[in-house]
């Protein structure tokens, strides 16, 4: 995270101010905040480079990311699109169980599912239902087993994580349909018994939204 890389940050007045445990605290409990609804959080932060190092030569080493001085932070908003609650709430009433596999944080993940339909607002988080990737892959096989018909959101995940939960579900004797939207979710969608690449065009929101059956 760009915070654990900054020794310093600017305060209102734009003066720079030594970046103690107690205001990186109070920082993380904003990004924190950001993510629990459902805003990505980008952290600006620069460093000042003494003159005599700024000379651009051959085989130079990449520039050491420490005592950067926190610019400020910043909440971006990535809608869903107005009808996927619905098309959640459809598939469950129809006996499909809906899970969200994402690289963003638990916050975040946490949030967007929520909204989504996925989660309950009064869901026990306690219960394991939401878990990262990296927690999910260093289970053992038989904890895997046990654990995954309980996992509704999986954080922080890697292609790798992905693939990992459709295998498990495929032996625990279900059907699996994956819909992924980049080249990372190939190795999923290839052992999925139903595969759908989702393309949306250009993304402007006017783009007319291609399925392509990979199963």
């Amino acid at each position: 995270m760009i915070l654990a890389m900054c020794s310093s940050y600017y305060d209102a007045s734009g003066s720079i101010k030594n970046l103690d445990d107690g205001e990186r605290m109070t920082f993380e409990l904003t990004i924190q905040g950001m993510a629990a609804s459902s805003l990505r959080c980008i952290a600006l932060a620069h460093k000042k480079i003494p003159e005599e190092e700024q000379e651009i030569s051959e085989g130079r080493q990449k520039l050491i990311e420490e005592s950067l001085t926190l610019i400020g932070l910043v909440g971006i908003k990535d809608p869903g699109r107005p009808r996927v609650r619905k098309a959640v709430e459809d598939c469950q009433y129809a006996g499909v169980n809906v899970r969200m596999i994402t690289g963003d944080n638990v916050f975040t993940a946490r949030a967007i599912a929520t909204e989504c339909g996925i989660l309950r607002p009064d869901q026990d988080m306690n219960d394991e239902v939401v878990v990262e990737g990296e927690v999910f892959r260093n289970y053992t096989p038989e904890e895997r087993m046990e654990k995954v018909d309980k996992i509704r959101v999986m954080a922080r995940s890697s292609p790798f994580d992905k693939l990992l939960m459709v295998q498990c579900l495929k032996q625990k004797g279900h059907v699996v349909a994956v819909t992924g939207d980049g080249t990372n979710d190939a190795p999923a969608l290839k052992e999925a018994d139903i595969g759908l690449y989702v393309d949306s065009g250009h993304r402007s929101g006017e783009g007319e939204l291609r399925l392509h059956h990979l199963g």
